[in-house]
């Protein structure tokens, strides 16, 4: 089975322009990558829960934040390795210097029998559109074209 994920695209006007947040992965193979690196916060799930309370868990488990929504369901992805993504778009705030990640393990460096723990996430930050479209994921720019239909015109 392909494997599949689940997250949340929040977006804020600021200055009547539409702003998203988004989040850089955490750990060594991500330190020094920036364009195409970032993303909405996501992760995987299985079939013990639903795709919206997996997208909700884990913008929780890599921001510390909760959302309230309304959630607006937005077309899943599919992004280069196969896997899909899926994801909804709510409007919110929250302040990018002040988000919390979980952390996992990882033997680092490799085959040297250490383990070290990282932060999922290492960093979130607010971008305008024109800046997230090229820092994003490349296959997620689905999403931001979606999100620029959905809200444009009726003040969602």
């Amino acid at each position: 089975m392909k494997k599949q994920s689940a997250g949340i695209l929040l977006y804020r006007t600021a200055d009547k322009k539409l702003e998203i947040f988004l989040v850089h992965p955490g750990g060594p193979f991500w330190k020094n990558k920036d364009i195409g690196a970032w993303t909405i916060p996501k992760g995987e799930f299985d079939g013990n829960e639903t795709a919206l309370d997996a997208a909700i868990r884990e913008f929780h488990e890599e921001t510390g934040h909760l959302l309230p929504g309304p959630f607006y369901p937005l077309a899943p992805i599919r992004q280069k390795g196969g896997k899909r993504v899926f994801a909804w778009a709510t409007q919110g705030d929250l302040d990018a210097d002040a988000i919390k990640s979980n952390t996992f393990e990882m033997e680092w460096p490799p085959h040297s029998g250490r383990m070290q723990s990282f932060p999922e996430v290492s960093k979130g930050a607010w971008f305008d559109m024109a800046t997230a479209s090229q820092i994003i994921n490349p296959a997620q720019t689905a999403l931001l074209d979606e999100l620029t239909s959905l809200t444009s015109g009726d003040g969602k």
